[in-house]
């Protein structure tokens, strides 16, 4: 990819051998590793065995979980917020592992929409619930800077599997707690 990168700045009319730029090629082709690195994560190694047995039967939420991707389209940052939640059948995952399933597909190339299904079926997969809700509330980039240039716009998509789809309440209980109602 450094190579790539050299290419790029050359492209652009910049000179690679520039002071400032010298390093930028190795710099950037690094930062793109670490920003996609979902693509070299194993899930199931991710969640290393942090699931549990337990009695509980009510819905289990985490909220506020900050989370960043890059927009396939234009490979520019959408960054934002993620609510999950799941009404356990007889299992819970790690809290942090909720916060690093959101990761591991937020580090690709992405839409959000498409993001906000993929967490929400890994954690059905894994933990076989009696349903899981995701809300994700992003800002883009692609769409701040350039484009329509809309600089306080945001995207709000959700998910919703097996009973958070299926019964109303369920999901009115989830969508209420996602935006903080009681707090």
């Amino acid at each position: 990819m450094k190579d790539q990168y050299h290419q790029i700045l050359t492209a652009l009319g910049e000179d690679p051998t520039r002071e400032g730029l010298v390093d930028t090629p190795a710099r950037a082709a690094k930062a793109m590793a670490d920003l996609t690195v979902g693509y070299r994560q194993n899930l199931d190694e991710l969640i290393n065995n942090a699931i549990f047995e337990t009695t509980n039967d009510e819905m289990v939420i985490v909220r506020d979980i900050e989370f960043y991707s890059l927009c396939e389209h234009h490979l520019l940052p959408f960054t934002g917020k993620c609510h999950v939640g799941y009404i356990p059948r007889g299992r819970i995952i790690g809290l942090s592992k909720v916060a690093r399933i959101v990761d591991h597909f937020a580090r690709r190339l992405q839409v959000q929409e498409n993001l906000t299904h993929q967490v929400a079926t890994a954690l059905m997969d894994s933990l076989e619930p009696l349903g899981v809700g995701v809300i994700m509330e992003a800002r883009h980039l692609c769409m701040m800077m350039r484009g329509v240039q809309k600089q306080r716009s945001s995207m709000v998509t959700s998910a919703m599997l097996g009973n958070f789809r299926d019964d109303a309440r369920t999901r009115t209980e989830f969508l209420g707690l996602a935006r903080g109602v009681g707090r």
